[in-house]
């Protein structure tokens, strides 16, 4: 039998997902973060992304953060997240939405924004793109 670790994957609307697994793979802020179990002690930031779960059966379950905390104790794994969605939920004709209204906000240097918002915004619907692609290409 495989050493496993819990896994809590929340985001503010509601938990996710919540299980075991043998390998977690994350989006941190400084690069991607392999976790397996006893891993040591961490709390990082998490970019925008896609956290990959491997479970017990072999299942590799995605999902996509929008941001947010990543915690990891030896036996216990916690994502929290602002927007937290199923990468099978994604959608594609909304992220291209997204992605073009940012990029629109940007180039527009007379209109009065926020520049912060719309960079945010562009990296999300880049990242859920990004995550999109890579579910397609596993398929």
């Amino acid at each position: 039998m495989a050493m496993t670790l819990h896994v809590d994957i929340v985001s503010a609307e509601a938990e996710i997902f919540s299980g075991t697994a043998t390998m977690i793979f994350a989006p941190a802020e400084m690069g991607e973060v392999g976790i397996a179990p006893r891993h040591a002690p961490l709390l990082t930031r998490l970019k925008p992304g896609e956290v990959r779960v491997q479970t017990q059966e072999g299942e590799e379950l995605s999902f996509f953060v929008s941001g947010g905390i990543l915690e990891i104790q030896p036996h216990v794994v916690t994502v929290l997240s602002d927007t937290a969605i199923r990468a099978d939920d994604l959608d594609e004709a909304q992220a291209l939405e997204a992605r073009e209204r940012a990029e629109k906000m940007l180039a527009d240097k007379t209109a009065d924004i926020d520049y912060a918002k719309a960079q945010a915004e562009l990296a999300q619907s880049m990242a859920q793109l990004a995550a999109i692609k890579k579910l397609r290409d596993r398929r």
